[in-house]
């Protein structure tokens, strides 16, 4: 005869009371984690997207006919402003690298954090593209 056989029936019943509520607290942390760790990635993918983005049109504006590296970092700097919003923190927008030849624009700046003062993403992303200029035949 099996041993819960000899049991009472009330003693059964309650063998498994809370067993769901353990297991929920072991493995809820883990949930939670794992949620906050796929959200944080698409947080600095979208701060890269912006980066990006923005280095681009810095490129746009800096490779036209005449114009100068400062109009591209300008112009780099307001679509970073624009399009950002808090999930690129502190966007700067430097030509270093430009040449006669060539418009390279770089954005910088901070990824939102879901944990402050824990973890730091710094994104950084260029952009390249060859000036527009007139040259003799």
């Amino acid at each position: 005869m099996p041993r819960t056989a000899a049991l009472p029936r009330r003693w059964r019943l309650r063998g498994d009371r809370g067993e769901t509520s353990i297991q929920m607290a072991i493995v809820f942390p883990f949930v939670i984690l794992l949620t906050i760790i796929t959200v944080q990635y698409f947080a600095v993918a979208h701060a890269r997207s912006a980066a990006l983005t923005s280095a681009r049109e810095g490129v746009n504006a800096g490779r036209a006919y005449q114009s100068s590296p400062g109009a591209g970092a300008a112009r780099a700097q307001e679509t970073a402003g624009r399009i950002a919003g808090n999930t690129l923190r502190g966007p700067s927008a430097s030509t270093a690298g430009s040449t006669a030849e060539t418009m390279r624009v770089t954005v910088s700046g901070t990824a939102m954090s879901l944990l402050p003062g824990l973890f730091t993403f710094r994104v950084s992303e260029t952009a390249t593209g060859p000036r527009e200029r007139w040259v003799a035949p």
